[in-house]
């Protein structure tokens, strides 16, 4: 008799906002992003200098939920669904609680891309959607394990989702999608036409 099992799973949650009856204002919410976006001269700048395609305010603004009661409802609800994540996960954070670290707008135009990268520092990170245009961007997970792979073959096209080297999710507005900070992603080119994608990623710390 043989067993295979399956070892160190890397976990994902994907939920409605909405999941924890704390309902968060989707038109509020994408009017505020466009808002920040148009008066963050720091932002544009820093953008500008930086090459970065569209706009986020991550070098920029460190309150936005001190800023905006939008945001902060929405870490209110974030905490929620981090907590159901960190329980899924098993964490034992003792004494110590995951709390926001930071959080920060990304407005994604037609032909922009957010390069492949992890979070440092960080336990959980995230993002949750304000504006998913047609043709707009899937988020694309890698494998942690895709630098150990050197003469592997390549797996099935239909391969389960746990044996693939890459996941693509394609996300609709008003969703939270919840990693471990280590797990590098990427959003590929905006194939949108002419809208932007737009939305709010944020980081936890074990504190």
């Amino acid at each position: 008799m043989s067993e295979i099992r399956s070892l160190f799973a890397t976990r994902l949650y994907r939920a409605k906002m909405a999941a924890f009856d704390a309902p968060i204002d989707q038109a509020e919410l994408h009017n505020s992003c466009l808002v920040i976006a148009d008066d963050d001269e720091a932002g544009q700048n820093w953008c500008d200098d930086n090459g970065y395609p569209g706009y986020t305010s991550y070098a920029s603004l460190t309150d936005l939920p001190w800023r905006f009661p939008i945001f902060a409802d929405l870490v209110k609800t974030l905490d929620a669904h981090v907590a159901a994540f960190a329980k899924d996960v098993q964490f034992d954070l003792g004494d110590k609680a995951l709390k926001l670290e930071d959080i920060w707008i990304n407005i994604l135009p037609p032909g922009g891309i957010h390069t492949s990268h992890i979070h440092p520092h960080s336990v959980i990170s995230g993002t949750t959607y304000v504006a998913v245009p047609q043709g707009a961007s899937a988020i694309k997970f890698e494998d942690p394990r895709s630098a150990m792979m050197m003469a592997a073959p390549p797996r099935l096209q239909e391969a389960r989702d746990e044996l693939r080297q890459f996941i693509y999710i394609a996300p609709e507005v008003g969703d939270v999608l919840l990693w471990e900070s280590w797990l590098r992603h990427e959003v590929p080119m905006n194939m949108a036409e002419e809208d932007e994608r737009i939305s709010i990623s944020f980081n936890y710390a074990w504190e």
